[in-house]
């Protein structure tokens, strides 16, 4: 099985705002996207010289639309054009050349459970009960007595209730997220034409997929049911799959297409049916996976698990960064410097399991969270950290904006860009980025490590080991422990094999025996055994 596009890249996410300012006006943009397309793939297709590309299959780009930026273009007033922030549709289709001649497919965020509260739907929405889009939104009278409909919460904490009394109709409108982004109904045949209206637009214009927001938002029970323990009524109601097949009925009308949905449910069987009829999403993200705890036992189980519950055509979508959790420098970090070490391991783990992985800008850096002062926070949600503008040069010559940006960023850059930023890295055999683009260089080589097939190999309890076959056979052992660790593979594999990658740059490659391997710190190996033990599966 060589696989689709989606399965056999890796994908790579860009929160624009802060991947590279073109205009000079401290934020990112489209522009500055395409100045530095060289750098994600060059398209030649030969292994990286140093300073060279990172190699990546696709980019998803986090929401670019017409925007008030509420919540940062999650809050969308026109569907279909750019924000003047980011550029024009221009800009778009020039970074969508640019990206398909270097082989790099592009993927963008859709957001369909809400809008803006600017959004011409919603203005029209609000303007009567009469409205004739009054019914594409959610409204309802207060409860008896006065109050909100029912218990639902907003998903940001500091905003309360997920109800907004509009006063001008005497109604509440319901909002997932902040009151600016009032939520679409779903159950009125209307909505889902538009939003499958949109879909078209986007796929007319050659872009590749969809990474679809809050996907398990779209169906909620239209009854309006209290919460309670065990029964959630405003996410993943039964009508989500009917929804999900006429999307991706909309998405096969054009060829070699996808759709990936952020399925932020932490129970893995009911991620799981998002992607195991084989006609609803083509991925899945897992947000288990990014929620265990660092230990090797928890992600030996759910990986397990996930194995267990899927189905032939379901297709794991594996990540541990996004632009909503803290980085795993930071999120992880243990003993002291074990973060930059399990940074490594953890894009070694989510590069070599069975399934498509998925990196966020500055992840190959390492980058740790940065440091915002109070007086600079600006999301609602204290996801600021994670968002910190990409650190391209040092600032000691580029100034505050690390070669971002001419102006002062939007975010404060990390705090040690000097030694982080991709400047400084790509002078640095050892570093990060040498070890990352590595990595994906040897995974863009080996089918086995694309689409081979992948078995738990018993070892030490701190060390997570799997192998993957077919054409070849690699072994790979990742210590999740701040402590040398004999890796315990005992007799089985047996025999020579060769260390082809660690994530330490201080071990040297060649020969070695699995049978005395032992793991240094936070130390992730991949090794090749001989062609005449590999399997054809």
């Amino acid at each position: 099985m060589n696989g689709a596009w989606w399965q056999r890249g890796v994908i790579y996410q860009i929160y624009p705002r802060s991947f590279a300012d073109a205009n000079g006006d401290g934020v990112g943009d489209l522009r500055g996207i395409v100045d530095h397309l060289d750098y994600l793939n060059d398209g030649t297709g030969r292994p990286p010289p140093a300073g060279g590309a990172l190699g990546v299959d696709a980019i998803w780009l986090s929401p670019f639309y017409r925007s008030p930026m509420a919540d940062f273009g999650y809050d969308i007033s026109d569907y279909t054009d750019v924000d003047p922030v980011f550029g024009t549709l221009g800009d778009f289709d020039d970074l969508l050349e640019g990206a398909h001649s270097r082989g790099i497919k592009v993927v963008v965020d859709w957001v369909p459970n809400h809008t803006s509260d600017r959004h011409p739907w919603f203005t029209e929405s609000a303007s009567s009960r009469d409205s004739p889009k009054r019914g594409w939104y959610v409204w309802r009278d207060p409860a008896p007595g006065g109050g909100p409909p029912n218990n639902w919460r907003s998903s940001f904490a500091a905003v309360g209730p997920a109800w907004t009394f509009h006063e001008p109709t005497g109604q509440y409108y319901l909002h997932s997220f902040t009151p600016q982004q009032p939520d679409l109904n779903w159950d009125n045949p209307e909505v889902e034409t538009a939003m499958h209206e949109v879909l078209r637009f986007w796929l007319d214009r050659g872009v590749d997929g969809f990474r679809i927001d809050v996907v398990y938002k779209i169906a909620k029970d239209p009854e309006l049911g209290d919460n309670e323990p065990g029964l959630e009524h405003d996410v993943h109601w039964p009508t989500i799959h009917d929804r999900l097949r006429k999307i991706r009925s909309v998405i096969d009308e054009y060829d070699d297409r996808m759709i990936v949905g952020e399925v932020y449910l932490l129970d893995l069987p009911r991620v799981v049916e998002y992607i195991n009829s084989g006609d609803e999403l083509n991925l899945a993200h897992n947000f288990v996976f990014v929620h265990l705890p660092w230990h090797a036992a928890a992600f030996r189980a759910s990986v397990a698990e996930f194995t267990e519950l899927a189905e032939t055509s379901a297709w794991p979508a594996w990540f541990l960064e996004n632009h909503d959790h803290s980085r795993v420098a930071t999120r992880y970090a243990g003993e002291p410097g074990s973060g930059p070490r399990r940074a490594r391991l953890a894009a070694m783990l989510v590069c070599t399991l069975r399934g498509t992985p998925f990196l966020y800008y500055g992840q190959e850096l390492g980058l740790p969270d940065a440091r915002i002062p109070p007086d600079r926070v600006v999301d609602v949600a204290g996801r600021d950290p994670e968002r910190a503008p990409m650190p391209w040069l040092r600032p000691s010559h580029a100034g505050p904006g690390a070669g971002f940006s001419t102006a002062g960023p939007w975010l404060p850059v990390v705090t040690d860009a000097e030694r982080l930023c991709v400047e400084a890295q790509q002078q640095d055999p050892a570093s990060a980025l040498a070890f990352v683009r590595e990595l994906l260089r040897l995974r863009s080589g080996e089918r086995a490590l694309q689409s081979g097939s992948q078995r738990p190999v018993d070892a030490a309890a701190d060390v997570f080991c799997f192998e993957r076959r077919l054409d070849q056979r690699f072994l790979i052992a990742l210590n999740f422990s701040s402590a040398s660790v004999p890796a315990g593979l005992g007799d089985d594999p047996d025999g020579a094999a060769v260390l082809e990658l660690s994530t330490d740059p201080g071990r040297a490659r060649g020969p070695v025996d699995p049978r005395s391997l032992v793991l240094g710190p936070d130390e992730g190996v991949i090794l090749r055994f001989p062609a005449g033990e590999a399997a054809t599966g």
